[in-house]
Order: C-alpha cells, then sequence, then structure tokens
C-alpha cells in the first residue's frame, strides 16, 4: 500500500486499532509482531532478522508464547470478527485454518510444536500456504465458518487502495466494538 498498514485509517481508527478491538474480545493478551512499537499494544520485533513475512511473524509470536498456542490475526484484516476468532480458539487440533479458496493462514491457530517449521519456512521463504497442511490440525470448510456466521470478512487482506475500497462497498465499515 506503500505505507505502514498498520497505521491506515477506516472509519477514524486505524487497521492496528480495529484488529486489536477484535482481539481482545476473545484474548486477555495481545502482542504485536514485527515492530518496536504499536499504540499502546505490547510489540516485539521479528527473531529471525532479515526475514519478513508471516512465517516470520508467526514464529515469533509462537517463540514469545512460550509453548502456549498462538491465534493469529493479520494487521492487514480490519474486517475481523471476534465470533469467528472465538470460534477458532475452539476447534482442536491446530492449527485451526479456515479455507476459502485457499487456507486462509494469517486468521488461524498455531500450536507450539509448529515453531521448528516455521522457523525453517520463514528462513528457507517458502510458502507458508504449503507449510500448514504439513502441520496436520483442522481446515475448516466453508459450510463451518458460515455456520459461525462468517462470511469471509475476518481474512480479507487490504493489500491494495483498490482492496480497501473493495472492502468498504463489500463490508462498509467494520462494526465498533468496545
Amino acid at each position: 500500500m506503500g505505507q505502514d498498514k498498520a497505521a491506515v485509517l477506516l472509519g477514524g481508527r486505524t487497521f492496528l486499532d480495529w484488529v486489536s478491538r477484535a482481539l481482545f474480545q476473545v484474548v486477555s493478551e495481545v502482542i504485536v509482531v514485527g515492530r518496536e512499537q504499536a499504540e499502546g499494544i505490547p510489540a516485539i520485533p521479528d527473531t529471525l532478522p532479515g526475514i519478513r513475512g508471516p512465517s516470520a511473524g508467526i514464529a515469533t509470536g509462537l517463540r514469545q508464547a512460550g509453548g502456549r498456542p498462538v491465534l493469529v490475526v493479520g494487521v492487514d484484516q480490519p474486517w475481523v470478527r471476534p465470533a469467528t476468532l472465538a470460534a477458532l480458539l475452539k476447534i482442536r487440533p491446530r492449527p485451526a485454518t479456515p479455507v476459502d479458496d485457499h487456507l486462509q493462514v494469517t486468521c488461524a491457530t498455531y500450536p507450539a510444536r509448529a515453531l521448528p517449521r516455521l522457523e525453517n519456512t520463514a528462513r528457507r521463504q517458502l510458502s507458508l500456504q504449503s507449510l500448514v497442511p504439513r502441520l496436520g490440525g483442522t481446515s475448516i470448510p466453508e459450510e463451518q465458518w458460515r455456520s459461525w456466521g462468517e462470511d469471509g470478512r475476518s481474512w480479507f487482506s487490504v493489500d491494495t487502495p483498490q482492496a480497501l475500497s473493495e472492502g468498504v462497498c463489500r463490508y462498509g465499515l467494520p462494526l465498533p466494538i468496545g
């Protein structure tokens, strides 16, 4: 998008604010990975220096979690729904990953046992899409996630100004939380 996605404004709030508010509805701890600071939320830089992308970020989050599983949401997913996040947390085995044309790897849960493979995937700059099926876990089909009231908005990623416009046309503004 040519700018820090966390700081992009939508309806007077940053993407980070929308995502963190949704997360705080279902978990007591939220950490922003890949940065030094973030709007009053604890933030940590990636633990794999020079390596970027979702695998590196998820690995950093798992390392910080110290053996606990993590719930992952991309900062560029401002329409994420707390009800979807709560449903994801109930699914075992992990990872629990919705399928909507492809695996929605940045709106999913990951177990601590995934850490070595995620780090390897990040270092080798391989696809997270190809790693997740090898981790086992649960692929959540459309029929199941639709039963949560989900319509795909929770993993709608905003990578361009056009995608932002499309998201607003498709879903309107995110619903106010808290």
